[in-house]
């Protein structure tokens, strides 16, 4: 295994100081956003991401409306048996909406929705950890994300567990999922590009699933795809169509900014400004637009994990250079539309 293959394992983490060397005007300040995808979480994972640094973003200049919560193992409950654990979680963002009510980003809408964590290959038992969740959730609870990111080569990671391989097409899990969408529940689909097949086929399987595609399809640049950014694109694009085929999947875009993506933004002198960002992107940004249509796209941030790209601010820039040419009806639908529908928020 080279060096880069190694080190594509490991998921860094942003720095502060380094991030300050950049900072840009914000671009369409007006426009409503609603951020449909953020992490929470505190020490000893760094860097600390809670209400005083997500407030710092959600005011840093552009028009966040409202957020959604998406699962990162944050909260757990440390006894008891191991499938409620993730219960913690959905208790602990229910606690930090409710602070957030009455902090300095109390009109940004916090946490309006919380999409959590259940294993699905639990099969059919798995109801009844959904519906504590609900009950948990106060309002807020919208569904789960499991994450199925599965690469056969070893050399990339971007989740706290590793799964098996063909997860999604599990007799079981879909045991499982047949629940989540009797249940009227959200599914966050986090897998990387050689898998988009199984997320078309699960689409397809269950017509009136609610069904969320992650971080544009997870298009990997890093270990051993490094160097192979035309021979994957030609991959995932065609995965990326197979998947928007199926009416039923909306796409979630952003996640471009963590090292998965191989960009290596996060290796330069000075963060890059909007403008870098938006040309090295703007591909699998109108990809996913021209495939799925503006209707059933919305930009997220992934913070914290893409901020060792760049700062918040500068994320939406880019995002905002991307679709300047898009009318203002498609750009709200992407920027808070899509979002406000998929999620009820």
């Amino acid at each position: 295994m080279t060096h880069a293959q190694q080190s594509a394992k490991i998921l860094p983490t942003a720095d502060p100081d380094w991030l300050a060397l950049h900072s840009e005007e914000i671009r369409e300040p007006a426009l409503p956003i609603v951020d449909p995808h953020h992490h929470l979480w505190d020490l000893p994972r760094v860097p600390r991401y809670l209400q005083e640094e997500f407030s710092a973003d959600l005011t840093a200049g552009h028009n966040v409306i409202a957020t959604v919560f998406a699962e990162c193992t944050e909260g757990y409950r440390e006894d008891g048996p191991e499938r409620l654990k993730p219960l913690g979680e959905t208790e602990f963002v229910v606690a930090f909406a409710q602070d957030a009510a009455n902090g300095p980003a109390a009109d940004r809408g916090v946490c309006r929705g919380i999409i959590g964590r259940a294993d699905l290959l639990e099969g059919a038992s798995v109801e009844e950890v959904l519906l504590m969740h609900r009950e948990l959730g106060q309002g807020m609870w919208r569904g789960i994300r499991q994450s199925t990111a599965y690469d056969e080569s070893g050399t990339v990671r971007t989740t706290a567990r590793t799964p098996p391989a063909g997860v999604l097409m599990d007799a079981k899990f879909r045991e499982g999922f047949e629940r989540l969408v009797a249940l009227g529940m959200t599914f966050d689909s986090w897998v990387y590009h050689p898998q988009l097949g199984e997320v078309a086929d699960l689409a397809a399987t269950y017509p009136d699933a609610n069904i969320i595609l992650d971080h544009v399809g997870g298009p990997i640049g890093a270990g051993a795809y490094e160097g192979k950014r035309d021979e994957v694109f030609a991959v995932w694009k065609k995965g990326i169509q197979q998947v928007a085929a199926q009416p039923n999947v909306t796409c979630k875009i952003g996640g471009l900014g963590m090292k998965l993506g191989g960009f290596g933004f996060e290796t330069l002198p000075r963060p890059a400004p909007s403008e870098e960002l938006a040309r090295a992107w703007g591909p699998y940004v109108e990809t996913c637009i021209e495939a799925f249509g503006p209707e059933r796209c919305m930009f997220e941030s992934n913070f914290p994990v893409d901020m060792i790209t760049c700062t918040y601010a500068t994320l939406w820039n880019a995002y905002k250079r991307i679709t300047e040419h898009y009318s203002d009806s498609e750009k709200a639908a992407m920027y808070a539309g899509t979002a406000q529908r998929v999620y009820s928020v």
